[in-house]
């Protein structure tokens, strides 16, 4: 599998990992929901399972699914900030569509 990390994503997730020592893994998928379908996942602190796959970035590692493996191969992730709003952006070269309130977005059949 693979994930392309920005720069900028690192540095804020090694700005958090300094206030939370516990932040290690960090679980990145897609679930189904809202109105195209899937909503990416973004959880801090979570402990993989032997179904998982794990791909190191130094001092912290993302987690990934096998169902969401698919959907998430090829994916960059980045952080952004939009006017007062900060967070985690998502862009992958697998969505088709995305909702208009960008929550959830939509891809080909895998």
């Amino acid at each position: 599998m693979e994930l392309e990390v920005t720069d900028i994503a690192i540095k804020e997730l090694l700005r958090r990992q300094k206030q939370d020592s516990d932040l290690q893994f960090i679980r990145l998928g897609v679930t189904g929901g809202g109105c195209a379908g899937f909503e990416y996942v973004f959880k801090d602190a979570v402990l993989p399972t032997k179904e998982d796959t794990v791909l190191d970035y130094g001092k912290f590692s993302f987690v990934v699914d096998q169902l969401s493996q698919p959907y998430l191969n090829g994916m960059t992730l980045d952080y952004v900030t939009e006017g007062l709003n900060e967070y985690f952006k998502f862009m992958n070269p697998n969505e088709v569509s995305a909702c208009g309130c960008g929550v959830s977005v939509q891809f080909e059949n895998k």
